[in-house]
């Protein structure tokens, strides 16, 4: 594992930016459609807009050294019985290490610089629901702290160690749970276990004909358990809903046994569903083996497409009335100016003078012609699926409506791209903290009415908070629209700046994230739209579900798992 990803940055570790000794940037590796380019704009844009200078580097620890790792804390007697059942396991410093992070900020800067804290003890791999069972049984046992891992991709502090746990801790890791135990055809259902990642989901249902269509930003590494266990949301919810939407049918292992329905039916009026417990249970009740969730035949065609706008507001109108008219394509987001302009500076070369000459002409019309302000232009793009008479009567209906507010089609590359930037993005943070640029994402669910103000006033704030804290360069504070519904939309917030001549530029940087969320939640903003709570959040908890709910949900646990062998504390 540790061969292919990287133990202390973003995804595969053959892919990255970097600039070259000509100073260009470009991207590594063959996975990605940005792979092996160049991309001569995001020199100049990342120098102009974080006053960043490519002679002044940080580079990471390259390498982690065992010596940085603290010695596990083993219960021997778990150990030995863990040897007799056959399951794999280990309490090799790496494998420690790498489960013991997900990918916030203050996590990754710690491990760039080779400082490591508390981590699990010992990693075990179960490879069938069974397995997960006995662990559990054998954890309760010999009173050992349990915490699952999935694809390590959260950003809520949720796996990091208690400090304070004196138990053993060991990360119960599902990557070995990872098949399709079956497709039902008639009732248009698959039966998978929890451990799969999104994208070997999505490829081996596409050889039988089906897709899921759940498309979160990190589904080439994050599981199904994690989106169960966080109540994740993708990019085409529109058509096939969140992830709540989704699933049928959950089995869970906690302390008192295995939860699960006694039936597959599509809907049950049988009390409270048990299935909202577990969906953003976030690994603190036990842990989610196998799904049952609803599949779709694969579209027989799909199209991108993108609209500039000759501002934010009008923009945001249009994406409202599309929600209105409940016409959204399968992913409508829409960026802002700041946005806009950095998804221009991820261009690639362009090989032939033609194409260069398309795009001069393109950029010519819109500013001139039309009169659109560069400054204050924003772009939406789309995707829509289905069947091919019905997705272009579709398109023809959603620019229709864009029309109305001043909206340009902007052809269907620009949409292409914007959607498969998504899966890039998350490399630009390790490319930033390589010349002292820290940067970092959080996301907001807001009702239509408070759209603007919320998207204006945290962008503010962040703006602000850094100038009061000392940060010398102004920071990048910009957002987007990613996804509607019928009484509101999802915001997405992304801010960085150049942290030279600060001290301790993660504490500036989370007192920033802090009052960020505080904002969010001053503005009528939901504490977290699909991230989840975590450790990172937790202090919110009581005021977003009352004292009563805090109550209930500490009842459950209590309940659930009363020596609290799920003990990573997240939520609580």
């Amino acid at each position: 594992m540790i061969e292919i990803m990287k133990w202390n940055g973003w995804g595969y570790s053959d892919s990255r930016f970097l600039f070259n000794k000509k100073g260009q940037a470009e991207f590594t590796g063959k996975r990605y459609r940005l792979s092996g380019m160049i991309i001569p704009g995001l020199k100049d844009w990342f120098e102009g807009t974080f006053g960043a200078n490519l002679q002044h580097k940080t580079p990471p620890t390259p390498l982690l050294t065992n010596t940085a790792v603290p010695p596990a804390t083993l219960n021997e007697a778990f150990v030995e019985e863990v040897k007799s059942t056959g399951i794999p396991f280990s309490h090799d410093a790496e494998d420690r290490v790498f489960r013991a992070h997900g990918h916030c900020l203050h996590e990754i800067f710690a491990l760039r610089e080779g400082k490591i804290g508390r981590v699990p003890d010992m990693v075990v791999w179960p490879s069938c629901h069974n397995d997960v069972v006995k662990i559990v049984q054998l954890a309760c046992k010999h009173n050992v702290c349990l915490m699952p891992y999935g694809g390590g991709t959260s950003v809520s502090s949720a796996l990091e160690c208690p400090p304070e746990e004196t138990r053993s801790i060991v990360s119960l890791d599902t990557s070995q749970m990872n098949r399709i135990l079956w497709i039902d055809e008639k009732n248009l259902t698959a039966h998978v276990e929890a451990g799969i990642v999104g994208q070997d989901l999505e490829r081996l249902l596409n050889e039988s004909g089906y897709c899921t269509g759940h498309e979160p930003d990190s589904m080439e590494f994050s599981s199904l358990g994690g989106w169960v266990a966080t109540r994740a949301s993708g990019m085409k919810k529109n058509i096939y809903g969140n992830i709540e939407d989704l699933v049928v049918h959950i089995k869970m292992v906690t302390p008192q046994g295995v939860i699960e329905k006694s039936c597959q039916g599509p809907r049950m009026s049988t009390g409270p569903d048990i299935h909202h417990f577990i969906m953003g249970s976030e690994g603190t009740l036990g842990v989610v083996t196998e799904v049952t969730m609803k599949i779709r035949p694969m579209p027989e065609y799909q199209k991108y497409g993108s609209v500039v706008f000759p501002n934010f507001e009008q923009g945001v109108a249009c994406l409202r009335e599309v929600a209105k008219q409940r016409c959204a394509p399968a992913s409508i987001r829409l960026m802002d100016n700041e946005q806009f302009k950095f998804g221009h500076a991820l261009k690639p070369q362009v090989s032939s003078i033609f194409t260069s000459f398309l795009d001069g002409l393109k950029k010519f019309y819109i500013t001139k012609f039309k009169g659109f302000d560069p400054n204050h232009l924003c772009v939406a793009t789309l995707l829509f699926e289905g069947n091919r008479e019905k997705v272009l009567q579709h398109e023809k209906q959603v620019y229709d409506i864009a029309a109305k507010f001043g909206g340009l089609a902007a052809g269907e590359d620009n949409g292409q791209r914007g959607y498969m930037l998504t899966f890039v993005i998350a490399y630009l943070r390790d490319l930033g903290m390589d010349y002292y640029v820290i940067g970092e994402s959080f996301e907001t669910s807001v009702p239509w009415d408070r759209v603007l103000d919320i998207c204006r006033n945290v962008k503010a704030r962040i703006i602000r908070e850094c100038k009061d804290k000392g940060v010398q360069f102004p920071p990048l504070s910009t957002c987007r629209v990613t996804q509607t519904y019928d009484a509101g939309a999802c915001v997405y917030f992304y801010f960085a700046f150049n942290y030279r001549g600060l001290s301790d530029p993660v504490h500036v940087y989370e007192q920033v994230e802090h009052a960020a969320r505080e904002e969010i939640l001053a503005n009528g903003g939901s504490l977290s739209h699909h991230h989840g709570v975590g450790k990172l959040r937790k202090e919110w908890m009581r005021d977003t579900i009352s004292n009563v709910g805090m109550g209930m949900l500490k009842s459950v646990k209590d309940y659930v798992d009363p020596n609290n062998i799920f003990g990573n504390r997240n939520l609580l």
